[in-house]
């Protein structure tokens, strides 16, 4: 059973939500009732990282890789609305979210470098990290990808439990 003091900490999370998005997505609103520190960590974690080395369409790539990767219903459609607003094409955000390498060769080395650590969890070796660097993608960059896969993996598999209904904004 929910405290007053869980219900005044989701009811301060729904607010922040609000400010940020200009609604309260269903997926904070299910974090939120269920542990307000989830959906805290989660917008806190987001605010933090868009102020990383990767553009906000760079940033909707990877997460799009990711969401793809993971098969999460709710965020490959949430991020392929924000990847557009991003400036993302149509058919590059399909292309990603199918699992397939945009034609753009930056976003296409986002794509492998996310999918690279995905597929080995992390445990690039050396010939991984050169192999990236000649793509161009720094070994900042990758950290920054790594939160991201960090962030989204809480999302996703959330999703996947609650079987999150995906709001009209993102249809």
């Amino acid at each position: 059973m929910a405290t007053t003091t869980t219900n005044g900490k989701a009811t301060t999370v729904r607010e922040q939500a609000k400010e940020a998005f200009g609604f309260v997505p269903n997926l904070i609103d299910e974090m939120a009732t269920n542990n307000p520190a989830v959906a805290q960590t989660y917008l806190v974690s987001n605010g933090a990282i868009a102020d990383g080395l990767l553009s906000a369409a760079e940033q909707q790539v990877v997460i799009l890789a990711i969401s793809g990767y993971n098969d999460c219903h709710y965020c490959t459609k949430a991020h392929a609305a924000a990847g557009k607003g991003a400036g993302l094409d149509e058919g590059t955000i399909r292309t990603i979210v199918e699992g397939g390498l945009p034609s753009d060769d930056r976003q296409r080395a986002l794509v492998r470098a996310t999918k690279r650590v995905l597929g080995k969890r992390g445990w690039l070796g050396d010939a991984d990290l050169s192999e990236l660097n000649t793509e161009g993608v720094s070994r900042g960059e990758l950290y920054e990808i790594i939160t991201l896969i960090g962030i989204k993996t809480m999302s996703n598999y959330i999703n996947h439990i609650a079987q999150t209904e995906v709001d009209p904004q993102f249809s």
